[in-house]
């Protein structure tokens, strides 16, 4: 079924005007046009699966944030879709709370009134038609109503074994195929699939329901906005961008440490591991974290002893082009780590000749840029400085911009960010199912490898992680940054 929401497009969104791109240098261009928001033109949103985590403490927050910040249009509407005997104003009481707990924005109650209007609620597990039929009449009366047009997002907030089932009893029941005018689009969750076979079966099977521009799969750091930052740091700078290759970068390092264990989720968590869950072969061992005694993976509630799943990978990639040819690129990302950060770390190269005594430079360190998406969004910039005195010593220093002090609106959450280019149909920030079958043919060999050669290991709570992974770095003569 064909996505026809270019052809609507005027109907469906307010926009600033088309600006032609030699225009955006202009500094003499009317400034209002890159103030306008973009806002979402008349549609609706559902949830399957909303009674989870994913769904109470990031989507339902999200739309909030959105209506809050007039992102939505008046008669947009909500639906949830779960296993919960539960009626409208039940569904609407939870949202409440959720909203109440975790939106980013204050709470204002001629919002929320407004929001709850188009709330509806539909009871029943995924291979109930009688629901399905309920969700088709949900939406006809919103599109009554609500004025929604016809325009719904479904978004699928289950585990992926279920990603079929909702997709073919959508297109079972119509839900799929939009009213002439219209649109109707699938938002995914990652993991997408546990391999390459079973990422293609998926992409088949979805395909089979909806147009791949009409598939949204959601990569949440990909709506980070310093993760957007990255293409203004690098384009928008002089200063950057020339040294932005494999002439000047030593190597590049990306971390993603959470100091949490798998609290709840050891029923998707097990068997899906840390290299499949984010990007191996360890399991958290008992220890201390945050002053607290924790236990192992393996002793956490729901996790067979004798599982082997991993929860800390790192792995050592290159990119075979001109720019990047023989700069490794190291990732890394576990539970029970030192502490939650994100962050990226773009390492260069020492300079090829120093002038200074190497008395002077011995606890100087390699020119870096640090890119933190997570807790605290901002970039840091480390360099050799002089301490003061009548010697020369050169020691590292670093400027440090963080978002929280340099602009007065606070980042949105990525998820405000995606949901609302969804209901646009911008897909800019989305994986297409050619990058998402790339990544397991990455992936899948080091799976491979593991699973025929890998030994059990495990690394303290609370520890950067286990000692094969600084050996991982010390064979190249480099070593893991401590963030």
């Amino acid at each position: 079924m064909t996505d026809n929401a270019p052809a609507a497009q005027a109907s469906e969104e307010v926009r600033v005007p088309v600006i032609p791109a030699a225009d955006w240098a202009n500094p003499l261009r009317d400034a209002r046009d890159r103030r306008l928001p973009r806002i979402a033109g008349p549609s609706g949103l559902v949830i399957f699966g909303v009674t989870g985590d994913l769904s109470r403490k990031k989507l339902m927050p999200a739309v909030y944030d959105l209506a809050n910040r007039g992102l939505l249009p008046p008669g947009f509407s909500l639906v949830g879709f779960a296993r919960r005997e539960w009626e409208d104003q039940d569904f609407a009481q939870v949202v409440h709370d959720s909203v109440r707990e975790h939106a980013r924005t204050p709470f204002r109650e001629e919002v929320w009134q407004q929001l709850a209007e188009g709330m509806r609620f539909i009871p029943g597990d995924f291979d109930d038609d009688t629901a399905f039929k309920q969700l088709k009449d949900a939406v006809e009366e919103l599109d009554a109503s609500r004025g929604t047009g016809g325009n719904f997002a479904f978004y699928l907030s289950v585990p992926p074994k279920f990603f079929p089932k909702v997709v073919q009893q959508l297109k079972k029941h119509g839900l799929a195929n939009p009213p002439e005018g219209s649109w109707r689009r699938a938002v995914i969750e990652k993991p997408f699939g546990h391999d390459l076979a079973s990422a293609r079966e998926l992409n088949a099977i979805v395909h089979e329901v909806f147009e791949p521009d009409q598939v949204f799969r959601i990569d949440h750091y990909l709506g980070k906005e310093t993760v957007q930052n990255i293409l203004a740091l690098r384009f928008a700078n002089q200063m950057y961008e020339p040294i932005w290759n494999r002439s000047y970068v030593d190597h590049v390092q990306i971390t993603m440490a959470e100091d949490i264990g798998i609290g709840g989720r050891a029923g998707y968590y097990d068997g899906i591991g840390a290299a499949r869950d984010v990007i191996q072969n360890h399991q958290y061992a008992a220890g201390w974290q945050g002053g607290e005694k924790v236990v192992g993976y393996l002793q956490e509630d729901g996790i067979d002893p004798k599982s082997k799943t991993d929860t800390f990978a790192a792995i050592k990639l290159g990119i075979d082009n001109r720019r990047w040819a023989g700069v490794p690129f190291y990732l890394r990302t576990g539970k029970r780590l030192g502490r939650r950060v994100t962050e990226i770390a773009v390492v260069f190269k020492r300079a090829p000749h120093s002038p200074f005594d190497s008395t002077a430079t011995e606890e100087l360190g390699q020119n870096a840029i640090v890119i933190r998406v997570q807790p605290d969004e901002g970039m840091t910039v480390r360099f050799g400085s002089k301490v003061p005195g009548t010697s020369m010593e050169i020691r590292d220093v670093s400027m440090d911009f963080a978002y929280g002090e340099s602009f007065t609106e606070s980042s949105p959450e990525a998820y405000e960010r995606l949901i609302l280019d969804v209901l646009l149909g911008d897909a800019n920030l989305f994986p297409r199912h050619q990058e998402v079958e790339e990544s397991w043919k990455i992936l899948d060999p080091i799976e491979e490898y593991w699973a025929a050669h890998g030994r059990p290991a495990q690394y303290a709570s609370g520890s950067w992680g286990p000692r094969e992974a600084d050996e991982m770095l010390a064979r190249d003569g480099r070593s893991w940054r401590r963030p």
